[in-house]
Formats: structure tokens, sequence, C-alpha cells
């Protein structure tokens, strides 16, 4: 049994949730498309993230499509009543795997449904909306109309609470604008930290941040001096980096994903890392800034 509890807790929407969670996205095949190789053995992880006190789950219809929400009802459903599920909409795939915006009201409202329908739920906890202006990362434009449209699905009692993805400072000012903003999930990890302003920014505001691909995702992270503070620790580099997370800021929730049990564990068994201060100025030297 991992030691969950000391990475502490934070507030999401109206709920409070465990600071280390888990992402859904990579129970889906091979470039998040398609079913698992092994599915008793994706169903095995969500149970176990459960079972190791887990009450914060990220996941999109999108994934797959629909395959990760499928498996997460199979796994799960009826659901704990502490458990938030955490939602994406605004993409869509397309046959040959391509991620495509999805943005219109027709989509919005289509994709909700879709969600309510795979997860087994009447309403969704929290449901991110995912800027695509570019699939890579935040850029400009304006998110009024779409954010509008899912507000209306809050309105109707479909959604409990509003958060954004992939988006810049600005658009966020003008989420604020329309509905209450309770998270981003943007990109950020270890050397990956362009978010350091809002971050901090958010915590200020008691808004939480949810960086995805925390571990590098696609390209995982790879430093000598990451090694070389993980073999201090005996522990391994994603630990460390997943530790450094959680010290950054107390308003961060991780959602580290995998598609294998041994692999959650050794995930949530960081929340028992302890860094040094020398361990954190070592760390805190790796940012590319980007």
């Amino acid at each position: 049994m991992t030691r969950i509890a000391s990475a502490g807790t934070y507030r999401l929407g109206t709920r409070t949730v465990n600071r280390l969670g888990y992402g859904a996205m990579q129970l889906a095949g091979p470039g998040v498309f398609g079913p698992p190789k092994d599915t008793p053995a994706a169903l095995a992880v969500l149970r176990e993230a459960m079972a190791l006190g887990i009450n914060h789950l990220d996941t999109s219809d999108f994934y797959g499509p629909h395959i990760t929400n499928q498996l997460i009802r199979e796994a799960l459903h009826p659901y704990r009543d502490d458990l938030v599920i955490v939602t994406k909409v605004g993409a869509m795939r397309g046959d040959d795997a391509s991620w495509q915006p999805a943005f219109s009201a027709a989509d919005l409202e289509r994709a909700v449904h879709d969600n309510l329908r795979h997860l087994g739920l009447d309403v969704l906890d929290v449901v991110n909306l995912r800027a695509m202006f570019d699939v890579h990362g935040p850029a400009e434009g304006s998110i009024e109309a779409p954010l509008t449209a899912l507000a209306e699905l809050q309105r109707r009692g479909l959604i409990r609470h509003i958060g954004l993805s992939n988006v810049t400072p600005a658009q966020i000012e003008q989420g604020r604008r329309i509905t209450p903003i309770v998270c981003v999930q943007n990109h950020y990890n270890l050397v990956h930290r362009g978010d350091d302003a809002l971050i901090d920014q958010l915590a200020a505001s008691g808004t939480a941040y949810v960086p995805f691909f925390p571990l590098g995702g696609f390209t995982p992270l790879q430093s000598g001096a990451l090694n070389d503070v993980a073999a201090r620790l005996g522990a391994t580099p994603m630990q460390v980096a997943l530790a450094w997370l959680l010290r950054r800021s107390p308003n961060i929730l991780l959602i580290p994903g995998t598609s294998s049990v041994a692999h959650l564990r050794e995930n949530l068994a960081s929340a028992a890392l302890e860094l040094s201060d020398e361990d954190l100025a070592t760390l805190n030297g790796l940012s590319t800034r980007r």
C-alpha cells in the first residue's frame, strides 16, 4: 500500500481530491486509438487505482475514441461516492487517428452526452474544454462561443464544473468572464515549464492546475542530473519527477497514466518521496523554459 495521503489534498470544484490521481489515456490502444492489447490488464489497473486510494480520475470520450470511458464503466461502475471523474471535450478523432477540433455547440453537446452515456452517469463532475487552435500547445483564439455553449449545458444540469485545457492566460481570463473555471490542464513537467507564472497565479486564486504529460508524455523525461538525484534517493527518475511536481505548488494535481499495475504503484509511491533543498536546486535547474 502506498502512502498516497502524504501527497495531500486540494479542492476541485466543490470536491476535495487526493493530489495524486490517475489519467486513463494510456488504457486505449497505440496512439490513444482503438482498444487495448490486454483488456483484463486495463481493468485491473483501474481497480487497483481505486484500491490504492485514488479519487481523481481523468479521461475523455475521444480517447479510443470511447474506449477509456467504456473501460472505466466496466471496471468501476457503480462508482465510489468520493470518486471525481474529469473529462474533456473540444476534440474528436478522425478515421486515420488524427486529432481534430470539435468546437461547435452541436459538437460539444454530442460530446457531453457521449461521455454521460459511456461512463454511465447522469451528470459529469468536471468537463474541461480543450482548446484546439494548435494541437501541439496553447495558441491564442477566442473561446467565448464554445465555452458559452458548455456553460449552457452546465445550466441544464449535465455538468457540475468547468475547466480549461491547452489554454493561454488570456483565454483563462476570458473564460472566467463566462463561467467559474475550477481547473486548468496544460502541458507542464520538470523541464517543460512555460506555465511557471500561471501556476502561481492560479494558486493565489485557489484554482487547481493539472499538468498533462507530467513525465514527458510520448517522449519520457531524460536527464543525467535527474538520474543522479534518483540514485541518491533510491528511487526511479520518474518518481523524482512526480515528487518535484508535488513540491512545486500545492494547487498541482497529478494524473500520471499507465497501463501497468506495477508502474501505477511505482508512480503513487512518489507521494512519500522527500526531496532535500539540494535535490530541489538541482531539479529546478533542469528547466528549458520553453
